[in-house]
């Protein structure tokens, strides 16, 4: 049986290695997120290693608040002078010293803009000294209250040398600096991990980075000569408590390298994602390969049961099969899976300076996985057809070489099911009073989808006849035609790889068109501002006040506010906080109306939140809520006002006052210009440019600029789903290419008959690409209704999200039905080729 088996296998090997280009493509993404993740990993571990050697140990207070709003760091505690002696006094400390490290001191170039990031956070720091980690490498420490020094880093980015001034943004407005020297970290490293470090003098960096003279951000231990630092550590965490945090070097070191892995996190899961999209639908590609081989060889198997092969022989023969396929499309779906991490880690260590690529490695897990997937998913789709195959009776040996398509009651009634509960599910979501409306219309959607995969095969063949009849004007389009309708099950499973992609496209595409517009329509029609000041560089961007109020002073200028945003612990969790220097004018320029309570102030010990905010917190009016800031103590709030959802000020609203002392800065980071009637906003926006020319982190934009930035991150996203349409249509295009050569073989002698009365070879390629294209046209249409509503559906769920009515993204749903004719016409060019050159007589006889 094994003889058999691998004679069976070597006489279809093409066809078997085509269905496992999809299984080499899931491979791929599967194994090269892991092999990116393994190289990336070990080279920040290697950037990092010994980034903190000039300590032993580092003692700091715990945030208030784990930032997490955009690129606003966490304000480090204040650490008083007491502290360090206390700390200096504990058994074991050699030498303490206070320091000040923290983010967000941002140096100003020659054109006036931020100097670029280089991959890192942008510290600003007190200067201790030189040490085995830092060494000056041109000039001399900072010594005067206007001297800075700078790292290698930042030098080569700005182009900025020993002498010259440098404009500095921090949480206090623009401060100029002379650059008194320049250093860099052993090892010859420019910086660790991409950040920027300016260096002012102790009183200068308390000022500035801590808002507080005599405060430390940390204090850097040294133990004492024979003292262990485990022991040490433990000392310390005993005599201060559990406010303070106690780390060593290479814990700050491994936490430093943790924060760099964000961002490869983030792409190992984008390629996550095009691998789950290639082996699902590599699935339907496998499943309808084997089938069809199946039905081929009805003869040859039932030859077998004939000379006494038992189904299980005949389910592990085809298992068998599955099981070399698998092995062969993991080991290449391996091999690409390296390149394509070593592709991605050069790539990401591109954009990080000084990050240097450790040596590729492939660790175990890439290995194992891949097999895993490959090897699994390979023989999972064979299972059904085998069994399929094991239901062979002997005397089929007597029979023609295929069957026709059976009815497969129990795949139509899982499918009915699945289809059902998808439906109730969606029903409870849209209808229901469900606090998770949201993840029971999702959990819905998904059976939805299984479910209509699973029913297709019902409804292909009178769909498929249906759209045939745009080709049937001509003989080879009505052959074409019939072909294609021929085999319901068969149509169905190849369709089935493009509506897959296009369905989820189409479905997110809906989703975020929809979002897109809402925002749109909810700006244009609310704000009043006819110009607005937003940060290039997310919430930490500064305007200063002063400029505020010379924009008042301009003509033509009706009113001006401008709004402050931060990360605060609201209750146990963490989230966002805005507040508006004149809340009246913001209430107003955005046409915000409220929904209980009172809107028309923000009274101290008062908050306010639009709508879907408390809903989401489950708040009313009257409620109270704790909310501790970055600074300060922990405050109680009454609720006294819900306003309707607006975009940009969807958030919970504190007062003014205490943003000025709670918030990480004092600026605000936003500014909105509402003109006078009759002004025009080209005479206007010029002026308010130069106003604002000190605070280079913001654009003067217009109202219409505003939407298309908020809506940027959106549209990156859909390029993303776009891009994994991509991987489908490759995947589909193999499997129609696959469908229609076996399909092709499968009816030789038909196709020679038809050449023989006359057929031409021009006619055989148009009678395979009718039928190649009325398949494509097939999945991608199923895939557009069955996107289009599952988009609907969604968007329905999000109507408490700020998305107020479903927008069918049209152009994009016409070019994706576009592109499925010309996957149809491309993957029909081999098989037509091949269907048009058979010899005449060979294939009459064929058997």
């Amino acid at each position: 049986m094994i003889k058999a088996t691998i004679k069976s296998l070597l006489s279809r090997k093409l066809r078997l290695l085509l269905s496992g280009l999809a299984v080499v493509l899931g491979v791929m993404f599967v194994a090269g997120s892991m092999v990116m993740k393994d190289t990336l990993g070990r080279s920040f571990d290697a950037q990092f290693a010994g980034a903190h050697d000039d300590i032993d140990l580092q003692v700091s207070l715990k945030p208030k608040v784990e930032a997490e709003v955009g690129d606003a760091a966490a304000v480090p505690p204040a650490v008083d002078a007491a502290t360090v002696r206390r700390v200096a006094q504990v058994p074991g400390v050699g030498t303490a010293r206070g320091v000040v490290e923290a983010e967000g001191a941002r140096a100003l170039g020659k054109d006036g803009k931020v100097v670029p990031s280089t991959g890192g956070p942008r510290y600003g720091e007190s200067w201790t000294g030189e040490n085995k980690l830092v060494s000056l490498r041109e000039g001399r420490a900072p010594r005067a209250a206007d001297e800075i020094t700078i790292n290698a880093a930042l030098a080569d980015k700005g182009g900025f040398k020993v002498g010259d001034r440098v404009s500095v943004l921090t949480v206090q407005p623009k401060k100029t600096f002379t650059v008194a020297g320049i250093f860099g970290y052993s090892d010859d490293r420019d910086s660790i991990g991409g950040e920027q470090t300016i260096a002012f003098t102790e009183p200068v960096a308390q000022e500035l980075m801590m808002g507080k003279a005599g405060s430390f951000s940390g204090i850097s231990v040294h133990a004492a000569s024979g003292a262990s630092v485990p022991t040490v550590q433990e000392a310390l965490k005993q005599q201060l408590g559990a406010d303070f945090e106690v780390q060593t070097g290479e814990e700050l070191a491994e936490k430093s390298a943790d924060a760099q892995r964000q961002t490869l996190d983030l792409m190992t899961k984008l390629l996550l994602g095009f691998a789950a999209v290639a082996v699902l639908v590599g699935v339907f590609l496998i499943i309808n390969t084997f089938s069809i081989i199946i039905a081929q060889r009805l003869r040859e198997l039932a030859l077998l049961r004939a000379l006494g092969a038992s189904r299980r022989q005949v389910i592990g023969s085809v298992l068998l099969e599955s099981l070399v396929v698998g092995l062969i499309a993991s080991t290449i779906g391996l091999a690409a899976g390296v390149g394509i991490g070593a592709l991605g880690a050069d790539a990401l260590a591109g954009s990080t300076d000084g990050l240097k690529v450790a040596p590729l490695g492939l660790p175990t897990g890439a290995v194992v996985t891949s097999f895993v997937v490959g090897v699994g998913v390979t023989m999972l789709a064979a299972l059904f057809p085998a069994m399929r195959a094991s239901r062979v009776a002997p005397i089929a040996v007597i029979r023609a070489s295929a069957t026709p398509d059976g009815r497969h009651r129990k795949q139509t009634v899982t499918g009915a099911v699945l289809l059902g509960l998808g439906l109730v599910l969606l029903a409870m979501g849209l209808f229901g009073s469900a606090d998770n409306a949201l993840s029971t219309i999702l959990g819905g959607v998904l059976l939805t989808f299984i479910g209509v995969a699973l029913l297709t095969p019902l409804f292909s063949g009178p769909a498929v006849w249906v759209l045939g009849g745009l080709f049937s004007r001509s003989l080879p389009g009505q052959l074409g035609r019939r072909n294609s309708a021929r085999n319901p099950r068969r149509t169905a499973i190849t369709a089935s790889a493009l509506m897959i992609g296009i369905a989820l496209v189409t479905a997110i595409s809906t989703i975020v068109s929809s979002a897109k517009d809402s925002m749109s329509d909810d700006v244009s029609s609310q704000l009043k501002a006819e110009l607005v000041a937003l940060g290039d560089g997310g919430v930490s961007a500064a305007i200063e006040p002063a400029a505020l109020d010379r924009a008042k002073e301009l003509p033509g200028m009706a009113a001006v506010t401008a709004g402050a945003f931060d990360s605060a612990k609201i209750g146990k969790e963490t989230g966002s906080v805005s507040s508006w220097r004149d809340w009246d004018a913001t209430r107003k320029m955005m046409s915000l109306r409220a929904e209980s309570g009172d809107i028309d102030s923000v009274p101290q010990g008062a908050v306010l939140m639009n709508k879907g905010t408390a809903k989401d917190r489950g708040l009313n009016v009257g409620d109270e809520l704790t909310i501790q800031l970055q600074r300060g103590d922990s405050r109680t709030y009454r609720l006294t006002g819900v306003f309707e959802d607006m975009p940009l000020a969807n958030n919970i609203v504190l007062p003014w006052a205490d943003a000025q002392s709670g918030f990480r800065s004092q600026q605000p980071s936003q500014a909105y210009f509402e003109l006078k009637s009759g002004t025009s906003v080209d005479d206007v926006q010029p002026q308010l440019e130069k106003v604002l020319a000190d605070s280079p982190e913001v654009t003067v934009q217009s109202r219409d600029e505003v939407v298309q930035k908020y809506n940027s991150g959106m549209d990156m996203m859909l390029g993303i789903v776009q891009a994994l349409l991509a991987v489908a249509l490759i995947i589909a295009v193999l499997g129609i290419i696959n469908t229609l050569a076996l399909s092709v073989l499968e009816r030789t002698k038909e196709i020679g008959a038809l050449r023989a009365i006359g057929l031409s070879r021009g006619q055989t390629v148009r009678m395979i690409m009718t039928e190649s294209v009325v398949i494509s046209i097939f999945g991608a249409v199923l895939g557009l209704v069955v996107g289009a509503a599952l988009g609907a559906a969604v968007v329905r769920a999000m109507k408490d999200q700020g998305v107020s009515g479903l927008s069918l993204p049209w152009s994009m749903m016409f070019n994706y039905l576009l592109g499925a004719v010309v996957v149809g016409m491309l993957a029909s060019i081999a098989p037509a080729r091949r269907g048009a050159r058979l010899d005449v007589l060979k294939a009459v006889s064929h058997e």
